[in-house]
């Protein structure tokens, strides 16, 4: 499965020797903001860092310091870690993985070249993306396209232990990260769009054996979930089981997938993680609510049980994945300290949570053309409470077959997709990526064949109309107030990830190559830089010898560019988005390269 090759190493890790409890390693790292330990940043998913030798006043100088080629192409999601001197690039299919010696001008240590059965690769949704590697312990992580997880030695690149987290002749692959937590590191899985049936999967870190799996759906022993203590919006949900919200046997190719973010809060020692959409896309076919499909868990990571969960997209019909990321924050609301959690969900509300009972607190469109629901019901006392108020109009399961349904806003990219936010301390106001785009959606009957497309839907998607008639936006989002402070438009969706930063500079990439940096408060533009391809990478800082640098992967691809990724040109393709984003080809190309910026020395 690997082939090492070792350039010599000679840099130190900066994490000294191996430490007595598993986690350490990680905690130590995340706490100096030189290194860039998670590819969220933080365990609670802020991305801000407070580094600030990179400030609204001379971002302006910023210059390319260094780049390198990863020699794959197709989209390049993700970002790269810094530990100590050392930094750790990592690939779309076939997913190598590259140490580069910073004290060398990026010289490789070592490289990991899996050999993966291209046939994962049909079976992928929506691009052959991974979302990056881990680090604790001395080792790196990752789960390549296959579901094959693996732990390298993070000095040699010598494999140290793999384990399968689930067969692609099923359908099953993967995208995501992994999530190291304390002696588990936390695994989860793709294919939704091929009915598997989603999991969250705890392993060993030394060992790689499988602690423990907790279900999306099906009885509530397989979800790790007890009925008489899980809650949701405060109350037990009992009788109110996975089962009886599917039809027969439903629940076994269900979907659920978790192939989004993981947060983590170590002093209540809860994860928090989305599911995605229930199987098919066809929602005649599958009546009742779905659970817990398009669900925030909050877990806990020594057992897996579940502490509450809160389905935000009940019996979905649009494909609103709620796995993007779950943003920890101490707050004060309403006069009141509170340890929130905040969730951009795809179905373009943002939630806001307390993230200890799970009790709702917010919950607000974030771009104004969302139109499939009216409102999140608030009124606690209502039968109804925490669900959307769905508008009959733009409802997929119409009266009769085949209905096309039209002008439904956001379309199934969601008011954002899987692109990481960032929030400021400083400002406390969340950057949100986010898609400006609609769909039209028309259901058809489809039968279930492990290993094939389970989809039944014919989407495509446009511009939100009457408006800026570009497909994204920048926006800089209030999560107490539930309000837009300041939106940029874009003429393509944002599909990077955010970073925010001590300096008050926030930074994203464009889908034409443009890294930006924007001031933290007003979201004036400070500078731009266009790679050369497509970004859709999340950007990163670090400190080298004393100076302060950002990253991004280049290489356009994801969902939003499979067009051109996959050299795809009818219109209906890529699940909706080829025809939508048509025009991205007459400004990037292919590429797959890291960029490396810093202000020029004085």
């Amino acid at each position: 499965m690997k082939r090492a090759f070792l350039l010599g190493f000679g840099v130190a890790l900066g994490v000294g020797a191996a430490p007595a409890i598993a986690n350490d390693s990680v905690e130590t790292i995340l706490k100096d903001p030189k290194q860039w330990g998670i590819q969220t940043g933080d365990y609670a998913n802020t991305r801000y860092s407070k580094l600030d030798q990179i400030t609204a006043k001379n971002v302006g100088k910023l210059q390319v310091a260094w780049s390198f080629s990863t020699g794959v192409l197709r989209g390049h999601e993700g970002g790269p870690l810094v530990i100590g001197d050392v930094m750790y690039v990592h690939t779309p299919f076939p997913n190598t993985v590259y140490a580069l010696d910073l004290n060398q001008e990026g010289k490789i240590i070592w490289r990991y070249e899996p050999k993966q059965d291209p046939g994962v690769v049909p079976v992928m949704c929506c691009d052959t993306v991974n979302r990056g590697v881990a680090y604790a312990d001395g080792m790196i992580f990752f789960q390549q396209a296959d579901a094959t997880v693996v732990a390298l030695d993070a000095k040699t690149g010598e494999k140290k232990w793999s384990v399968v987290n689930g067969d692609p002749k099923k359908g099953e692959s993967n995208t995501a990260t992994v999530l190291p937590v304390k002696d588990k590191l936390l695994v989860g899985i793709s294919g939704g769009e091929f009915g598997v049936r989603g999991h969250l999967t705890a392993y060993d870190l030394k060992t790689g054996k499988q602690v423990w799996r907790a279900y999306s759906m099906g009885p509530d022993s397989e979800l790790l979930v007890d009925p008489a203590k899980t809650t949701e919006l405060g109350k037990p949900i009992g009788e109110n089981s996975s089962l009886k919200t599917w039809e027969g046997d439903q629940w076994k190719t269900g979907g659920g997938a978790t192939w989004g973010w993981y947060s983590y809060d170590p002093k209540l020692n809860l994860v928090y993680y989305g599911s995605g959409n229930p199987s098919t896309w066809n929602p005649k076919q599958r009546p009742g609510d779905n659970k817990w499909s398009m669900t925030i868990w909050a877990r806990d990571p020594d057992t897996g049980m579940a502490k509450w969960v809160y389905q935000v997209t009940p019996h979905d019909e649009w494909d609103y994945d709620a796995v993007n990321e779950m943003i920890l924050t101490d707050q004060k609301i309403d006069g009141k300290e509170r340890k929130l959690l905040t969730h951009p969900d795809r179905n373009g509300f943002s939630y806001t949570l307390d993230r200890e009972t799970g009790e709702l607190l917010v919950a607000e469109k974030y771009d104004p053309v969302v139109n499939w629901a009216s409102k999140i019901d608030m009124d606690k006392s209502s039968k109804t409470y925490g669900r959307p108020m769905v508008v009959a109009k733009y409802s997929t399961e119409q009266n009769g077959e085949d209905v096309n349904s039209q002008g439904i806003c956001p379309s199934a990219l969601g008011t954002k997709d899987q692109q990481p936010s960032a929030y400021s301390p400083k400002t406390e106001l969340f950057y949100l990526p986010t898609n400006h785009v609609c769909m039209d959606y028309e259901p058809f009957r489809v039968s279930y064949t492990a290993g094939q497309p389970y989809v039944g839907a014919t989407l495509s998607m446009y511009p939100a109309p009457n408006s800026h008639g570009g497909m994204g936006n920048f926006t800089a989002w209030d999560n107490k107030k539930g309000k837009i402070v300041w939106s940029l438009p874009e003429r393509f969706s944002v599909w990077s990830g955010a970073l925010a930063t001590a300096g008050d500079v926030v930074f994203y990439g464009t889908l034409e190559g443009y890294l930006k940096a924007v001031d933290a408060k007003t979201g004036k533009e400070l500078y731009k830089f266009k790679t050369p391809s497509g970004i859709i990478g999340n950007v990163m800082t670090y400190e080298h010898k004393g100076k302060q640098y950002v990253a991004v992967l280049s290489g356009v691809g994801g969902w939003a560019g499979i067009g051109l990724a996959a050299g795809l040109s009818g219109g209906n393709e890529g699940l909706g988005a080829v025809g939508g984003y048509a025009a991205l080809a007459s400004y990037t190309a292919l590429g797959g390269q890291l960029t490396v910026f810093a202000l020029p020395d004085s």
